[in-house]
């Protein structure tokens, strides 16, 4: 069949040939301006609608129209008269008009809704790119009428729509062509306008809250899988000139406030101000650092705008610390799903940022430091909902953890092997055989969870076997510090019932020197693992005299080097109670006793402390002179922000991880040697299965007389054979005999 093929006069262009004039990669010119006509007209019919509008739009006079009616009329003129390749024209000409709109408070919600459409189309047509005209200019202008939209509340329902369409086009942004441009302070400025829409949806309707943190959790994918793109120069350049603590810009600050909820349809509020110029004005006062954090901020985005949203998603997992409660609000609701939600937003941006991550120590510190200690925190928890949320979960991730081959094997090695830790091993085997017992419960899926993570380290050990067994000579473990720490802990046990008899136990069995020297006494009080706190606390504020010597050889096993005084103080106390009797605390402590007189946080003391009373309590102090002021009141005011504690805490997350434990653990880890990685060689699989065999066979013989199906039946022959095939390895008759039994 042949083709109509029309004969086109001469000078007229086709379409074709315009579509070759605006480049390659971008839509037809004609086409782009009769979508932003149709924009324009849009917007117009809506205000037409509107009674107040309708005057200014039927009037004759130009001169009496709105500048919004003319400035949208103005451009309905223009757009087809540019004769420019599109990418060559300003934005800004065609954006402007609507962006007036949206920022104007005298437009009502269903006007500003139209408009924010508008440029959400427009952003999504793909003509504006890094190599657009004034496209640095053009993507500020938008950001910063979005954000600080502006708009007349009519009703709740359209209210709804405008705050569901300012977060597509903040999304629409950072996932457009151009968002490579975008500065870090842009970034921040989108997170934090995206995370108050959050806050105000849990007042309003599922769809808002749905659409709400589904926005979240896409800005934060699309931002952290730029990390990877991101040259590692471009962090070491940075990295050192700021703390993750002094990043802590608006965001961080903002959702502490009820303020800012939008009042009237305005996302503007009180706290609207740039990122660093909140930082400047407490973070520094060296005006050159201040400049550079400056300039960095107004840079394309990077590591800065990551650090300061990381750092603010940290900051919700620990939200309920930093916010008065509205009375109103369900405490229960927010207290647990903010930092649930959190949670969630800070796994996407570790599984997209990877490995990268390791190439900015910034954003891994906020990791070590900060998520670590709130999921450990959480651990803790005693909260019903938290615990009943967890509970099965954690068993899943530990029974995971023990399906691979060699993370217990290494627990062993580089915790139960360590005389300054605890059996993590040991301690893991017994909780998995404890939750495998169905004690007077029908058999649940917790318990079988349980009896496969047993299970799993047992067909570990056996598939370690079939590797042949090596000489204890090529291990990377120091058998006889294994065998020291079992005697070094039942040492500890007697020393926790008697000080006395148990110093003189560890002389029976040569663990300390038949004639008790202060510094051998000191390091064992220092790094035994399991002592009791109390016992330490009333030997070290004991009168006797040898007491009296140990106490400055077991204050110097400390390295208090780069520490704040309170610091330091933290890191002290942590490793031993201090005992009740005033005198015995004076012995302790001498000079830092006054730090503790700071009751800052006992309820009991009803004038608290002032900063200049605790200046003055430590007067002359410093070899008979004052320390200096700042100093003093640096400590101050780090006292009254996190208590330091003489007693263990009670109540919520106890026995928790309390700030000062956590300093401690962090200090400690920078000491701590190199993590021995396992070679899935069976070194230590005798020892560990001397451990593990007991709790597993009572465990898998009980779930196998409750069982009630097939599958659990096999799984609890998997287990028998697995242990039987590593007692008949070594041997171990009376471990086969207890199988058979």
């Amino acid at each position: 069949m042949g083709h109509l093929k029309m004969q086109m006069p001469a000078g007229f262009n086709g379409i074709e040939d315009q579509s070759e004039q605006c480049g390659a990669g971008y839509p037809n010119k004609t086409t782009i301006a009769c979508m932003i006509n149709a924009e324009i007209g849009s917007v117009l019919a809506v205000m037409r609608r509107n009674v107040r509008w309708g005057v200014h739009y039927m009037s004759d006079d130009d001169q009496s129209e709105h500048f919004l009616v003319q400035s949208l009329k103005t451009l309905r003129r223009q757009i087809f008269s540019w004769q420019k390749q599109w990418h060559s024209i300003n934005p800004a000409l065609y954006l402007q008009p609507f962006l007036d709109v949206i920022q104007s408070d005298e437009t009502g919600a269903p006007i500003t809704g139209v408009a924010l459409s508008s440029v959400y189309k427009i952003l999504t047509l793909d003509v504006i790119d890094q190599n657009t005209v004034n496209v640095v200019d053009t993507m500020d202008l938008v950001v910063d009428a979005v954000t600080s939209c502006r708009f007349e509340v009519t009703d709740p329902g359209s209210e709804e729509v405008v705050l569901m369409k300012i977060l597509q086009v903040l999304l629409a942004c950072v996932k457009s062509k151009a968002s490579v441009i975008l500065s870090n302070q842009h970034i921040c400025t989108i997170v934090n306008t995206c995370f108050r829409i959050v806050h105000q949806a849990g007042t309003k309707g599922e769809l808002l809250q749905r659409i709400a943190r589904y926005t979240m959790h896409e800005l934060v994918r699309c931002i952290f899988s730029h990390l990877q793109e991101i040259d590692t120069a471009e962090s070491l350049s940075i990295n050192g000139t700021t703390t993750p603590e002094q990043e802590t810009c608006e965001l961080n600050n903002e959702h502490v406030s009820e303020s800012r909820q939008f009042e009237n349809g305005s996302l503007t509020s009180e706290y609207d101000e740039t990122v660093m110029a909140e930082n400047t004005a407490t973070a520094s006062s060296d005006k050159e650092s201040d400049l550079q954090e400056l300039q960095l901020m107004t840079e394309p985005y990077g590591i800065p705008c990551m650090v300061e949203i990381f750092h603010f998603l940290c900051s919700l997992l620990n939200v309920v610390e930093h916010m008065g409660m509205n009375p109103r609000s369900n405490t229960l609701t927010f207290d647990e799903d903010v930092p649930l939600f959190a949670l969630t937003l800070i796994n996407s941006a570790i599984e997209l940022g990877g490995p990268s991550f390791r190439h900015h120590p910034r954003l891994l510190s906020l990791i070590q430091d900060e998520v670590f200690h709130i999921l450990m925190q959480f651990g803790l928890s005693m909260s019903p909902l938290v615990l009943s949320l967890q509970q099965e979960v954690l068993m899943e991730a530990l029974v995971d953890l023990c399906r691979q081959k060699t993370f217990m094997l290494e627990m062993f090695i580089n915790f139960d092997c360590d005389i300054t830790c605890s059996n993590v091993f040991e301690d893991i085997a017994n909780l998995l055989s404890k939750s495998a017992f169905p004690v007077n419960n029908p058999l649940s899926s917790m318990h079988i969870l349980a009896l496969d993570g047993l299970i799993a380290v047992m067909q570990g050990m056996a598939d370690r076997i079939g590797n042949g067994f090596v000489s204890s000579e090529h291990s990377p473990v120091n058998f006889e510090e294994k065998y020291f720490k079992r005697r070094l802990m039942i040492g500890a046990d007697h020393f926790n019932r008697d000080a006395k008899k148990g110093l003189e136990f560890l002389q029976g069995t040569h663990l300390l020197p038949d004639k008790l020297d202060p510094q051998s006494v000191a390091c064992f009080l220092r790094f035994t693992a399991g002592l009791d706190k109390n016992v330490i606390g009333d030997f070290l504020g004991n009168h006797d005299e040898f007491c009296v010597q140990v106490l400055p050889e077991f204050a110097r096993t400390f390295d208090f080097q780069d520490l704040t005084l309170d610091t330091a103080l933290r890191i002290f106390l942590e490793t031993f109670r201090l005992p009740g009797e005033s005198q015995k605390i004076h012995r302790c402590l001498k000079l830092s006793r006054r730090d503790i007189m700071n009751n800052q946080h006992n309820v009991q003391v009803k004038k608290k402390m002032t900063e200049a009373v605790f200046i003055r309590n430590n007067r002359l102090i410093n070899g008979g002179k004052d320390l200096p002021r700042e100093f003093l009141s640096e400590i101050y005011h780090s006292i009254c922000k996190n208590e330091i504690r003489t007693t263990p805490e009670s109540g919520f997350g106890s026995p928790g991880l309390s700030p000062s434990r956590w300093i401690s653990l962090i200090h400690k880890s920078k000491t701590t040697a190199p993590y021995i990685v396992s070679d899935s060689q069976a070194y230590l699989d005798y020892d560990m299965f001397v451990i593990l065999s007991g709790p597993t066979i009572a465990a898998v013989s009980v779930v196998f007389d409750n069982a009630e199906n097939e599958e659990v039946y096999q799984t609890c022959m998997d287990g028998f054979l697995a242990i039987a095939k590593i007692s008949a390895y070594y041997h171990l008759e009376n471990v086969l005999d207890d199988l058979i039994v």
